[in-house]
């Protein structure tokens, strides 16, 4: 008789354990994806601040042109919208930003990464 006494405390004892290991994990999956959603939340304010920026920056036409290069490349975009708010911060373009302009900065920031070579030595 001891020894199923023994067994139901050891089997409680395991879903004990068991409740605390899933409640732990619960609790911590709660937490990632409370982190996962705040991140989320601060890059689209980031993205909308960079849209609000580039109505004040680009003329239309302009932002058409960007429009379509973030339809093909997403990081070229945001690569490009984040150059022209440093040029506008330091002040080293006129605003607004035409599409001849645009397309000198793009050039620009294209003809940069194409300029790497690789030496074999």
């Amino acid at each position: 008789m001891t020894s199923v006494a023994d067994d139901s405390m050891e089997l409680e004892a395991f879903r004990q354990r068991r409740q605390q290991e899933l409640q732990q994990q619960l609790e911590q999956q709660a937490k990632q994806q409370a982190a996962a959603e705040v991140e989320s939340q601060v890059q689209a304010q980031e993205q909308q601040a960079l849209d609000q920026a580039m109505k004040t920056i680009l003329t239309s036409e302009a932002r058409s042109r960007l429009t379509n290069i973030s339809l093909v490349d997403t990081n070229k975009s945001d690569l490009l919208k984040r150059q022209l708010v440093s040029l506008h911060e330091q002040q080293k373009i006129a605003i607004p930003v035409n599409d001849e302009q645009l397309k000198k900065i793009l050039a620009g920031l294209s003809k940069s990464r194409r300029d790497a070579s690789i030496r074999r030595i």
